[in-house]
């Protein structure tokens, strides 16, 4: 006689299948669908369930960045280099094309790029008439990621709407769309940032250098740590200090700042984040800080 024996799931089988599940729902209903790939961490774990529902298959989608030309360049490397090993179609877009446009005009060279995105991201679905762009956001990042479907429907202007969002019960979703209108997906919505590290190590996933602990020049400013680079030099009086730092997120460099920490192994950071109480973007992404650049209000002009 056959004794079976129940299998017991974890916390990230369950995320995982769930994960899964979301994304061949995508692949089922949407004709056109893209995955939305910047190099930093959430996309990496994109990345891989991605593989665990259509491998050995090809991906049936494409891979989207949308780039700022302000981004760190261990990241676009890494970004490059991950898709040319899963021998993926990479498309990039970027905002200095929209600039020669004239669709995205700056108020100084200096101002920060990140809050734009959303004009090229609009640009690249009307290009390709892509029917679904799946990313990599999480509930726990901000207080308006919490107020979003697994299937965000967005409007023919690429608009969101929070108070009109169709209900997902039992799981049930719902990628239905009419020409010109646009479904985000996010599979990992119920993941955390210690879900997505102890996914990282448990997977053994190769991550940008950036987000172990290196030495760079910084200085303090407003409360917060920024690296002194091309795009965000010292200002006068600032102190330039060399410093043991990481990065928790990445992204577009003029609003992605670094924290303090000598945490240089994957294990070493599950560690420290399951022990800090400052939030992911909290502390590390200066754009989320001004009312103008709120994540809310981006989303409803068509970000991610």
């Amino acid at each position: 006689m056959t004794t079976l024996t129940k299998q017991t799931l974890s916390h990230l089988d369950w995320l995982e299948a769930e994960a899964i599940h979301i994304m061949r729902e995508v692949a089922g209903q949407c004709e056109r669908p893209v995955l939305l790939f910047s190099g930093g961490k959430d996309s990496v774990c994109m990345l891989r369930v991605a593989e665990k529902a259509f491998r050995p298959g090809k991906f049936p989608f494409p891979l989207m960045h949308i780039d700022t030309g302000h981004n760190y360049q261990e990241v676009i490397d890494f970004r490059d280099k991950r898709a040319a090993e899963l021998g993926e179609r990479l498309i990039v877009r970027s905002l200095a094309d929209s600039m020669k446009r004239g669709t995205v005009v700056l108020k100084s060279p200096d101002e920060p790029r990140n809050k734009h995105q959303s004009v090229t991201l609009l640009e690249a679905i009307a290009e390709f008439e892509f029917d679904c762009c799946i990313g990599g956001a999480r509930r726990d990042e901000e207080k308006a990621r919490a107020k979003e479907r697994v299937m965000s429907f967005r409007d023919e202007f690429g608009q969101w709407d929070p108070k009109n969002q169709r209900p997902e019960l039992w799981n049930l979703y719902n990628a239905r769309t009419h020409r010109g209108e646009n479904i985000r997906a996010f599979p990992i919505s119920n993941w955390t940032e210690m879900d997505v590290w102890q996914y990282i190590e448990r997977e053994k996933l190769e991550l940008p250098s950036i987000y172990f602990a290196h030495h760079r020049p910084i200085v303090r400013r407003s409360g917060s740590i920024v690296p002194v680079t091309s795009v965000t030099p010292a200002r006068s009086g600032e102190e330039i200090v060399d410093m043991l730092v990481r990065f928790r997120t990445v992204g577009d460099i003029t609003c992605t700042a670094p924290v303090e920490s000598d945490a240089d192994t994957v294990s070493k950071i599950v560690l420290e984040t399951a022990t800090t109480t400052i939030t992911e973007r909290g502390a590390t992404r200066l754009d989320d800080q001004t009312s103008d650049a709120s994540m809310e209000q981006r989303k409803k002009e068509g970000y991610f």
